[in-house]
């Protein structure tokens, strides 16, 4: 079984950083396809930024500019880079990430995606 665990978010003053950590642990054959969505009190969960499954990123217009995405493969993990944080900028983020699982000899596999518990942000005006 595969989980995603999020780490890193808290509070900060507008235009504030914070980086958000995601590790993928369990039996997992290959990542593809890894990023961040966000989800404000009342509204939609909506992507925030991504990797691709051929390595290019996707961002959301709002954080264009200010956030970046990273990866560090041997440790499985993802992270967001947030600069210059608004007040807008308050949800809980969340990982997400389409994972091929393997079994105890490593062979593929299942593949699904995943979501981690979330990490709540929160940005004083």
């Amino acid at each position: 079984q595969v989980q995603l665990v999020e780490s890193g978010g808290g509070l900060v003053q507008a235009g504030g950083s914070l980086r958000l950590s995601c590790v993928a642990s369990g039996t997992i054959f290959s990542i593809n396809a890894m990023g961040w969505y966000r989800q404000a009190p009342g509204k939609q969960r909506e992507l925030v930024a991504s990797f691709t499954s051929s390595g290019s990123t996707n961002y959301a217009d709002p954080v264009k500019g200010r956030f970046t995405i990273s990866r560090d493969n041997a440790k499985n993990t993802v992270y967001l880079q947030m600069n210059g944080l608004k007040p807008a900028g308050r949800a809980v983020y969340y990982c997400n990430a389409d994972i091929k699982s393997s079994d105890v000899y490593g062979r593929c596999c299942t593949r699904r995606d995943y979501w981690g518990q979330g990490t709540q942000v929160t940005v004083a005006s």
